[in-house]
């Protein structure tokens, strides 16, 4: 343990309290690292940890856990007072204050803080913002003591501090579940950790009902918009573990159920259910469609947002296409999807009318702009989105810490928007998009049905063509033929149910045949590291080898440990971090995978002064680590577009290496070359619409690295995840 006063907080990063502090103990100076919401300089402190050797600034201590103890001589009153702790006060005010209260001051400040208003210099308004000061700092440390105490870490309740104040005692005691509700990371686990150290019984009611909220949520991530009842129960009964429960007790009906700490009376007229039967289950369906969180129809179970945002979609297209008849264009690679996007755009723009065109990623708005000359940009730079929420702005799971100016108030002012690559377009974006379209401006979506699903929930593009409702212009026909691309022809081949010939020699199709996943990797290494560079007149880095899986032999995590050996390996003044098990080097390629609509970043001039400024990187993008600051423990990365984004090492969670990325990371980009390892691997996986996807990212050459056979089964394998999405259902009823 080290005790003592904190003569210099070094560093302080203020979103998470994370701080680097110079403590003075018995003569001898510390360095203090960790998560300090509420200390300032002055301070005494006791902080227990381990101690640590950095390998640029020396020994130093870990903070697990501290406390601070208010100063209890004039030396230390004076030097706390000094320190700017309280905003007001400062070395000569300090000096008049102790010199009229001595060592009785603490207590003036916070039992008669009135009399501070008898100091000369000190009105009873600022007497009173003094008070609130020391109070607010007292409340945050009982709050986070008291939060310690059931296994919350600083970090967690400073963020749930900050959300309830003073009513968390309440909310952890009467139902801690309410936490995965209102809070942005700290989903069902983490409440049923606390709410089962506090007491609450598994079969809990306000245990299950947070269960099914969260597995609705999951099952968004996994890209449905609702599950049918049956599985929803099950699912929930997975998560709680309540199959194997004993039954609940019988009581009078409404009388509440004793022994099980969180329970509520039984819902009138729901008598008494087993723990865990389908009963008690739509009872408690019903409380939360009361409560408007989900929505209940058919037997198919709707968090509230995801049938709103269907509901919502099908009636603002409806409305879009009354005023100005909605185009789409859908068809594979070659097809001439471009052809007449660049048609439509010449003949807008020759009627004088205004267009834009937007895509769902920086890099497929990138291809846009190549492929049709005119400007391009993604769907959320369109919409001028921002990290700052306002109320009833919430995006869905994904998205909800983002807020786009553009909408029915504020609506886009072109005559003409086009959207490409809408397979990769999720619902909860869909609707952003459509609120922001005003009646009378034409929407012409462009995409093809055969790539991947989008990474967010729905099946937007699908569903609105199944629907019949609107214009859809089908391209079948490949007009590329007399360029004799392989990789277009092949492609084709597969969707149709072809047979590919892999024996045929091609400049821009190639299979490797490999046995051995090492074998397979090792001859990537050599393909990405001395071959394919110079074939296709292109860098390493602009290369991609893209896998079906993320774990596995052959799968990305594995594979990006091996490659950044051998395409970024240690050297002498290149700066390296590890961190929850991943070393990160400057040069390493990387891969945001969550939008932060809130990261800060900026476009450097050959100085390295700043020429502009934005906020927002997104899933998808891809940039170089430029630099890795070990003093202020932040990671800077510079994306495709030169934007440069500054990480600190707790936020590295939103990055991955990427020197190998999955088939579904890829939507929407283009690379000169591709590498795709072919190797056994889960039938749900390996699917046609999956290789396809592969393929088609690569624009000169593809080489396919494995088993002959497991291509074959891919191209062969129709099976597709069943999303659960009800927009065609929706849109038939607006009809």
């Amino acid at each position: 343990m080290i005790e003592g006063f904190v003569e210099n907080i070094i560093y302080k990063n203020n979103d998470n309290a994370y701080c680097v502090l110079e403590v003075s103990s018995k003569g001898d100076a510390y360095i203090l690292v960790g998560t300090f919401p509420y200390v300032a300089e002055g301070d005494y402190i006791q902080a227990e940890g381990e101690m640590v050797l950095h390998p640029v600034y020396g020994e130093q201590m870990k903070v697990r856990s501290f406390s601070i103890k208010p100063p209890q001589d004039l030396a230390g009153i004076e030097k706390y007072l000094a320190s700017g702790a309280i905003k007001g006060i400062g070395e000569g005010l300090s000096r008049r204050i102790i010199k009229k209260f001595g060592e009785d001051t603490m207590r003036i400040m916070e039992e008669e803080p009135e009399r501070l208003a008898e100091v000369k210099g000190i009105s009873e308004r600022m007497a009173m913002e003094i008070s609130a000061q020391v109070e607010g700092k007292r409340d945050m440390r009982e709050a986070l003591v008291f939060l310690s105490k059931y296994g919350i870490s600083m970090n967690v309740g400073l963020k749930i501090y900050r959300f309830y104040g003073s009513a968390v005692y309440g909310i952890i005691q009467n139902n801690p579940y309410q936490l995965a509700d209102d809070l942005t990371g700290i989903g069902f686990k983490i409440a049923d950790e606390i709410a089962r150290r506090v007491g609450f019984s598994a079969d809990s009611e306000y245990r299950i009902k947070s269960a099914i909220v969260y597995c609705l949520g999951r099952a968004q991530s996994d890209g449905h918009m609702y599950l049918p009842e049956d599985e929803l129960f099950a699912a929930v009964r997975e998560v709680l573990g309540l199959s194997a429960m004993h039954t609940a007790e019988v009581c009078d009906e409404g009388e509440e159920r004793t022994g099980m700490r969180g329970s509520v009376p039984a819902a009138p007229g729901t008598g008494h259910q087993t723990a865990g039967s389908t009963a008690q289950f739509r009872a408690l369906l019903t409380e939360l469609g009361i409560e408007k969180k989900i929505i209940v129809r058919d037997e198919k179970v709707y968090a509230a947002t995801a049938y709103y945002t269907e509901l919502d979609i099908a009636r603002l297209l409806h409305i879009i296409n009354g005023a100005e008849p909605i185009e789409i264009i859908t068809g594979g690679p070659g097809t001439g999807k471009t052809t007449n996007i660049k048609r439509l755009i010449d003949k807008y723009e020759k009627a004088h009318l205004e267009v834009a065109c937007c895509a769902p990623t920086g890099r497929a708005a990138k291809r846009m702009e190549e492929a049709t000359g005119h400007e391009a940009c993604t769907i959320h730079r369109l919409l001028e989105v921002s990290g700052r929420p306002e109320e009833g702005d919430s995006l869905g799971p994904e998205d909800n810490a983002a807020r786009f100016a553009r909408n029915e108030e504020y609506p886009l002012e072109y005559d003409v928007v086009i959207v490409d690559e809408m397979s990769m377009v999720d619902a909860y974006l869909m609707r952003s998009l459509l609120k922001a379209i005003a009646p009378g401006t034409r929407l012409i979506l462009v995409g093809d049905t055969n790539q991947l699903p989008s990474v967010g929930p729905g099946n937007v593009l699908k569903d609105i063509i199944a629907s019949g409702c609107f214009d859809t212009l089908r391209l079948s026909k490949i007009y590329r033929q007399d360029e004799q691309s392989d990789i277009i022809i092949n492609a084709h081949r597969m969707i149709d149910g072809e047979p590919v010939d892999l024996s045929r020699p091609s400049r821009d199709f190639v299979f490797v045949k490999r046995q051995e996943p090492d074998q397979i990797i090792a001859a990537m290494i050599t393909l990405i590291r001395d071959k394919l560079p110079a074939y296709v007149n292109a860098d390493i880095g602009e290369i991609q080898i893209m896998s079906p899986m993320k774990k596995g032999s052959l799968g990305v995590e594995r594979l990006n440990v091996i490659l950044q050996q051998y395409l970024n390996p240690a050297a002498r003044g290149k700066t390296e971090k590890e961190i929850g098990g991943t070393i990160w080097r400057e040069g390493d390629k990387v891969m945001q995978i969550k939008n932060n609509y809130r990261l800060e970043w900026e476009v450097r001039d050959s100085t390295g002064c700043p020429v502009r400024r934005g906020e927002g990187v997104y899933n998808g993008d891809i940039g170089i680590i430029c630099e890795i600051n070990t003093f202020a423990e932040e990671i800077s990365v510079r994306f495709d577009d030169d934007r440069i984004a500054v990480y600190s090492y707790s936020d590295t969670e939103q990055l991955e290496l990427a020197y190998a990325i999955t088939i579904h990371k890829s939507q929407g980009s283009e690379y000169p070359a591709v590498i795709i390892p072919v190797h056994s691997g889960p039938r749900m996986l390996m699917t046609r619409n999956l290789i396809y996807t592969a393929v088609t990212r690569a624009r000169k050459c593809v080489t396919l690295v494995g088993v002959p056979e497991c291509f074959a089964g891919m191209a062969a394998n129709t099976h597709e995840q069943n999303r659960y999405s009800s927009l065609r259902e929706r849109l038939l009823e607006f009809e």
